[in-house]
């Protein structure tokens, strides 16, 4: 690593739950080497926050579906262009891309032909172990190296001569552990009878249209049984306006909140939560919110991912423990009926209830890797890498 001037560190998060990760890394990077780093590169409110300038907004990369991605093909090939040329221009110590592989490998791609001679990293492996297996042959000719947050994961990369390395997952440091759901209920005026529901459709615009109007209907259904639910909407940037309009007149005692701190004060404070697949799920595990998972994408899409996926869950949670600990409300079974059902079984603290708890204990102590945080093991491996490469130069 250099010591004569700044280290510049490029980073690439496309979408929200990257961004989480590319804020965390930051903040290891700037600890590791006593603030002598640069940040720049594309990414969302979180890494805007810790100090990073995007060169254009993330979401117009959160686009959910193998069928709905194709309208917006043009403006995504023109954003992989403008961020090699930053690239180019910026001249880096390093690139690393977090998630999002498909816009990420793109990028790789480019770079590769340019033969800048800049350490390539990516952070989050591509799910192979899902689909599309032949992938983990062919990503050592575009990067060099590869982190993941699954234990698991490294054995299907590493036979392809693609250096890999386990650092943890960063939910497990996640600030939900330390959120505040008495504070947020004060913050909110909600009283203390109220059951909080916690509502999470998604990050992209498609996932929230096709997903919110079937959860407020749950949330109607609910109150038709108890009239002491309160529901809340934690949301981000990318689909603020939609999730705002949808829910405006909607008949249900319920706010929708923007901020990092609100979101994870009201899962502390939520009886249950129904929830979209993804990192989210993750952070409900950990700190024990019971919850299910509900998901439903075009007709085309799901036929399409049914051929060529080769999992049996989707869920994380379920996909680690190797059983069905959370419930998933998958398609047709995506239905506000089911999501009520479910969510009465929890709140009644029986055998689901218990089967999600034990799962979720087990699930955290998977996650962690080592006596460091997760963010502070990948620091590490970045420093390293520029480290090795920079020698190899000499």
């Amino acid at each position: 690593m250099k010591t004569s001037e700044n280290l510049k560190v490029y980073l690439i998060a496309g979408e929200p739950s990257g961004d989480l990760l590319g804020s965390r890394l930051m903040r290891a990077l700037r600890e590791k080497t006593k603030g002598k780093v640069e940040f720049y590169g594309l990414g969302g409110d979180t890494m805007e926050a810790a100090g990073l300038k995007s060169i254009f907004d993330i979401s117009d990369l959160a686009i959910m579906g193998l069928v709905e991605v194709i309208p917006s093909i043009p403006k995504v090939l023109r954003h992989i262009k403008n961020t090699v040329k930053d690239i180019e221009r910026i001249k880096p110590d390093i690139v690393i891309t977090i998630d999002s592989w498909s816009f990420c490998a793109r990028v790789h791609k480019a770079l590769r032909k340019l033969k800048l001679g800049i350490p390539q990293l990516h952070y989050v492996a591509p799910q192979v172990w899902a689909w599309k297996k032949k992938r983990a042959r062919t990503m050592y000719k575009y990067i060099d190296a590869l982190m993941t947050l699954l234990p698991q994961e490294p054995k299907y990369f590493t036979p392809y001569h693609l250096e890999t390395v386990f650092v943890g997952h960063p939910v497990i440091e996640s600030e939900v552990l330390h959120a505040d759901g008495q504070a947020f209920r004060e913050r909110f005026n909600i009283p203390k009878e109220k059951r909080i529901i916690t509502i999470l459709p998604g990050s992209r615009k498609t996932e929230v249209s096709k997903l919110l109007p079937v959860f407020l209907e749950s949330g109607r259904k609910l109150l038709e049984k108890d009239k002491d639910f309160y529901f809340v909407i934690p949301t981000v940037r990318t689909v603020s306006k939609l999730v705002k309009a949808r829910v405006e007149n909607c008949g249900l005692p319920l706010i929708v909140v923007e901020t990092q701190e609100d979101r994870y004060d009201a899962f502390q404070a939520s009886s249950a939560a129904i929830a979209a697949s993804g990192t989210v799920a993750l952070e409900l595990a950990i700190c024990h919110i019971p919850h299910i998972i509900a998901y439903k994408v075009s007709k085309l899409t799901a036929w399409i991912v049914a051929k060529i996926m080769k999992i049996q869950f989707v869920n994380l949670t379920n996909i680690m423990l190797g059983r069905l600990v959370v419930p998933e409300l998958l398609q047709e079974q995506c239905v506000s009926g089911n999501i009520t059902n479910k969510i009465l079984e929890l709140l009644t603290k029986g055998d689901l209830y218990e089967r999600e708890q034990e799962g979720f204990s087990k699930v955290k102590e998977r996650l962690s890797a080592g006596k460091q945080t997760p963010s502070e093991n990948a620091a590490d491996f970045v420093l390293e890498l520029v480290s090795r490469k920079s020698q190899k130069k000499k």
